[in-house]
């Protein structure tokens, strides 16, 4: 059987990701639209009826439209941030808890994580279920992310011959402290307060390294990293798609390197430094698992196919 797929914003960095993922497999057959009828919304709600599933790569408004026009008999998944915390919508993220997976299998509305918060919620989740972190704990974050995260706007930014000099450094962003990916992050692990959040792009195209750190002194109960380690090693012990690594594993002498898992669609998890500050690192591609491959994940999960068909893990990169 051959389910047919419609990605509604193909051409965005989102819907390319997707589609390069997609078209080799036999397995599917992508319905495309032409370009006259790209925003006519009578056509793409046609095109969603025919299809099994319907990827939706759209700016938020333009997603909520779609959503509330289709039937709800028809299978959405949505890259945009509109749905992340409806709760009429299930949470794209398989690894969450036990039951997470078995909802998104039964759901005809799936949103995917935001690229920052696969990370936030990757690392904290455990902590907040398992009692070690209390919910009104203080955390504080950085996130450095490649060029990519910004859309074909500021890809073309930092590709242009002509671009302006400061981009060649990392720059931090989200000023404001009010970045969009906060709410999800607060609803999805149910902290309390949002994280204090430093989003960074950087120069290089893609991938992702996102870090917090607890502090000893106002835990629950006293670990060290190796027990925190553990931890994730548990909880998340058979999910394909997440590793547990040891720093002492990285290559690059004590460094992390953000980009690391570019092309690939898999998460390792990091914990390092002592028992008063302990360091923890999501690091994967803000494409991969922080967008497309995630993506992809549901879309397997929800036709009952093998999770990672179709993706790239750090052992097998496509």
């Amino acid at each position: 059987m051959r389910y047919k797929i419609f990605i509604d914003g193909q051409e965005g960095t989102t819907g390319l990701k997707i589609h390069k993922r997609l078209r080799d497999r036999n397995d599917l057959e992508i319905l495309t639209i032409s370009d006259d009828e790209r925003k006519n919304l009578k056509a793409r709600l046609e095109m969603i009826n025919n299809s099994d599933i319907t990827f939706l790569c759209l700016p938020d408004e333009a997603s909520r439209e779609i959503a509330e026009n289709a039937g709800k008999d028809r299978r959405l998944i949505d890259a945009s941030t509109y749905h992340r915390t409806n709760k009429e919508w299930t949470y794209g993220f398989p690894e969450l808890n036990v039951t997470q997976r078995s909802k998104i299998t039964e759901s005809n509305r799936v949103a995917v994580p935001g690229c920052h918060a696969t990370g936030f919620i990757s690392l904290v989740t455990p902590l907040i279920s398992l009692g070690i972190v209390q919910k009104d704990y203080p955390f504080t974050c950085h996130s450095i992310t490649g060029y990519s995260g910004g859309g074909k706007s500021m890809i073309s930014q930092y590709e242009s011959d002509s671009r302006a000099q400061d981009i060649d450094s990392p720059r931090q962003y989200g000023l404001s402290m009010n970045h969009k990916h906060l709410p999800e992050m607060k609803f999805i692990t149910g902290v309390e307060y949002a994280p204090v959040f430093h989003p960074i792009v950087s120069d290089y195209y893609s991938g992702m390294l996102f870090t917090t750190t607890l502090h000893g002194r106002i835990l629950n109960k006293k670990v060290n990293p190796e027990e925190i380690r553990q931890v994730y090693s548990k909880y998340y012990e058979e999910q394909p798609l997440i590793q547990i690594r040891k720093t002492e594993e990285n290559p690059a002498d004590g460094f992390v390197s953000a980009n690391a898992l570019t092309e690939t669609d898999g998460l390792e998890i990091f914990v390092s430094g002592n028992e008063e500050q302990i360091v923890l690192m999501a690091r994967y591609d803000n494409l991969g698992k922080g967008a497309s491959g995630a993506a992809v994940q549901c879309m397997n999960i929800m036709l009952n196919l093998p999770e990672s068909k179709g993706l790239a893990t750090e052992s097998g990169r496509k």
